[in-house]
């Protein structure tokens, strides 16, 4: 079932890569104190999520921080040495926090996991965003299959 507003964000575990070594991370932890903005792409290195999804992100990450964001963060059902080569690829430097969840254990707690089998990219996520405040969520934009609109970066950013 995937969560709803006023849900609290779920206590899973994801991973990043700091100073080289992979850490843990509770996607919980991330918004106890503060404002969590976190989306989710199918793929790191997928043809949208790397012309569009991302970089309207990195573009947007001044935006977010102006309007109250205190963490900006992506995941995507890749293993944390992919999600921080794709963020150096992409110049994302410390404007985003680039989580792996690598055995889907988040995705598939959030309700938003989807068979891409068929595609030969087992399985991965629904495009979403999610905007949390306080361990709590506040929005959560979730995409149709195919589609790339409500998880925008600019169509978040017009909600907050």
């Amino acid at each position: 079932m995937t969560l709803r507003i006023g849900d609290p964000v779920l206590d899973a575990v994801v991973y990043t890569i700091e100073h080289n070594d992979v850490r843990d991370i509770s996607v919980a932890h991330l918004s106890q104190n503060g404002r969590l903005v976190l989306f989710a792409v199918p793929g790191a290195f997928t043809p949208a999520c790397s012309a569009r999804h991302l970089p309207g992100f990195i573009e947007a990450a001044d935006a977010f921080k102006a309007k109250g964001v205190d963490v900006l963060a992506c995941i995507a059902l890749n293993d944390a040495f992919v999600m921080a080569a794709w963020g150096a690829v992409n110049g994302v430097g410390n404007r985003i926090l680039m989580l792996g969840d690598g055995n889907g254990a988040f995705t598939r707690a959030m309700g938003l996991a989807a068979d891409a089998r068929p595609f030969g990219m087992g399985e991965r996520s629904h495009r979403y965003a999610m905007v949390a405040a306080q361990g709590r969520v506040t929005h959560l934009f979730v995409d149709e299959p195919g589609a790339f609109e409500v998880s925008a970066a600019s169509h978040v950013l017009a909600h907050l």
